[in-house]
């Protein structure tokens, strides 16, 4: 039994850990939580959205030095989301192509 209940535990506080993070509501420490983003990312961010929140993940790479479509890939991966979406690379690869044309 207590085995049972401490598995549940462990499973709970790891599912707690990938919660998603908003770039758009989210602070410097939950920044901060998101491997790859440490004070000086998220001070980047942060200042990026006082002129006003970010729409997508191209405005985010469009609107912070340092966050291209590597980090969005890493970032997204470890829960970060822009207004709820995860960075799709197919999409933008696409987008990329169609802006090409």
């Amino acid at each position: 039994m207590f085995k049972n209940i401490l598995a549940l535990v462990v499973l709970l506080s790891a599912v707690a850990s990938m919660a998603a993070v908003d770039i758009n509501q989210a602070d410097a420490a939950e920044l901060d939580s998101i491997r790859g983003i440490g004070p000086a990312m998220s001070s980047k961010i942060l200042d990026a959205r006082k002129s006003g929140n970010f729409t997508d993940w191209d405005d985010l790479i469009a609107r912070v030095k340092g966050v291209g479509q590597g980090n969005a890939v890493r970032f997204s991966g470890q829960g970060l989301t822009v207004n709820g979406a995860s960075y799709k690379v197919e999409a933008a690869q696409s987008a990329a192509s169609a802006a090409r044309k």
